[in-house]
């Protein structure tokens, strides 16, 4: 298997299973309610929020990859979308799995030199920094969907949490 082989297997991992920490974004999001999701906790980002600020970052690299223009900022990337029925949560979530999946058949199609080359412009480094650090991300937020998660199925003060939707 070769470096990009490998970036396209942790990508596909992090999402739908078989990684090193036994924990996927499928499976942590895809027994939740729109209700659930969308549920604030204090100031933290919602569910919702972090899997469409997750995929965001996928998106992007993919549109790269597609040799279509860079066009993410980072001050754009939790204005999601209201999720306020199960179809909006539904489609939110098949965006996110779609885009994932298509990324990953395009990174494994890279050939290995590529990776090493500048992605778009020199300030946002390598493909390899991209890729990788859209796999991190996505490790990174995923801890904090379980949290949250964990904190949804708990009694918790009404100071603490603000009644869900």
């Amino acid at each position: 298997m070769n470096l990009p082989q490998q970036l396209a297997r942790h990508l596909r991992e992090v999402h739908f299973g078989e990684n090193w920490t036994d924990v996927t974004m499928r499976e942590n999001v895809s027994d939740l309610t729109w209700q659930q999701a969308t549920a604030k906790i204090s100031t933290l980002n919602t569910i919702a929020a972090l899997v469409y600020h997750t995929n965001y970052y996928v998106k992007a690299v993919l549109r790269v990859l597609r040799d279509e223009s860079l066009n993410a900022k980072d001050t754009d990337s939790f204005n999601h979308p209201a999720i306020d029925s199960p179809e909006a949560w539904g489609k939110l979530l098949q965006e996110s799995w779609t885009d994932a999946e298509d990324l990953a058949l395009l990174v494994e199609q890279l050939p290995e030199c590529k990776l090493w080359e500048t992605f778009v412009e020199e300030k946002y480094g390598s493909y390899y920094r991209n890729i990788q650090g859209v796999v991190e991300h996505a490790h990174y937020h995923l801890g904090q969907i379980v949290f949250l998660k964990k904190l949804l199925s708990q009694p918790i003060e009404t100071s603490v949490a603000q009644s869900v939707r």
